[in-house]
């Protein structure tokens, strides 16, 4: 290797509520050489998700806190720039790098090789990646959707809940998004052809989750949690399925929320499932396969939101958690 730096966005300090900008910083040192078993990648891009919330609170979890000091953790995609793996070259374009830097060191085993043929390298990072994975194991080991059936995605059109919910269609479901402004709830019925959708800033939205779901909720995918939960919760069927993804309305708040009064769950027989998706490995690359061809052909839709420099990073990651984005947030490092 040369003796070139690389550029690294480190955890300054643990956030109290919303994460701010200088909770982080940059830091720059030699680039690594590689060892056996090893490769060194120049970041392309940058998954930024919403679970990265958890990852610099130091309380535990199902995955252990960025510490202070250490490089922001992510999954990226990166250019094979030196190899100690005879699997991997250089110039390969490869999944599954996981820091936020300019240059990683990563173990060769934890690495997936792309093809840039197949669709644009950054939608494994989101559609065809671990958001897309996500939402495709929560529709098949716990929503089970059948025809005919009433399902409620919330953050309709975000990197998930936008591709849930079109799965939830193919199933034959009537689908209600909740989204967050009138240009997202637009895209979620127009292009996505969800039946409806609700703009959870516009107002009653338990009165409109009510009107727009007169038969109940069979399905409930939840990515938000907070009012739009508490809204949906009541209109839960009998048996009725509830795939908790996550609560992003909640992440940045000091004290817990109080939750719903749960007898229902017993009195309908609710089922109530926690989703990480890192549960299911196989389910990535079923999804690949699944999702591939309809990617290529343009049944399955998608939006990126791209924040360009490894330095902004952090603002991405606010904006995030600010529901600023639309569809997958992604840094654009190289």
């Amino acid at each position: 290797m040369t003796s070139l730096t690389r550029s690294s966005v480190i955890l300054r300090r643990r956030p109290v509520g919303e994460p701010k900008i200088d909770d982080f910083e940059m830091a720059q040192d030699a680039i690594p050489t590689p060892g056996e078993g090893q490769v060194v990648t120049r970041t392309l891009w940058l998954s930024v998700d919403p679970y990265m919330r958890g990852r610099l609170s130091d309380q535990k979890s199902y995955a252990a806190p960025v510490q202070i000091g250490a490089p922001m953790e992510g999954e990226g995609i990166g250019e094979v720039i030196a190899s100690g793996d005879p699997a991997f070259a250089v110039g390969d374009i490869v999944l599954g790098t996981r820091l936020w830097q300019s240059h990683v060191l990563c173990k060769a085993a934890g690495l997936v090789k792309l093809d840039p043929s197949a669709a644009p390298i950054q939608a494994y990072l989101g559609v065809l990646g671990m958001p897309g994975t996500t939402a495709y194991s929560g529709m098949k080991d716990i929503g089970q959707v059948k025809q005919g059936e009433t399902v409620v995605v919330s953050a309709a059109s975000g990197a998930v809940g936008s591709v849930a919910g079109q799965l939830a269609k193919r199933a034959g479901a009537r689908v209600v998004g909740v989204a967050g402004g009138p240009d997202k709830c637009l895209w979620v019925q127009e292009v996505l052809h969800f039946d409806e959708c609700i703009d959870h800033r516009g107002g009653d939205v338990a009165g409109m989750l009510a009107d727009a779901c007169p038969n109940g909720v069979d399905v409930y995918f939840e990515n938000v949690g907070g009012a739009v939960q508490q809204a949906v919760f009541g209109l839960l069927n009998p048996h009725a399925r509830m795939i908790m993804c996550g609560m992003v309305a909640e992440y940045n708040n000091t004290e817990r929320a109080p939750g719903p009064n749960l007898m229902s769950v017993v009195r309908n027989r609710i089922r109530i499932e926690g989703l990480i998706v890192s549960d299911k490995p196989e389910r990535f690359a079923e999804w690949r396969a699944i999702a591939s061809p309809w990617v290529k052909d343009g049944s399955l839709h998608y939006r990126e939101t791209v924040i360009d420099g490894l330095e902004n990073a952090p603002d991405a990651l606010v904006q995030l958690l600010r529901g600023r984005n639309f569809g997958k947030m992604l840094v654009r490092v190289a």
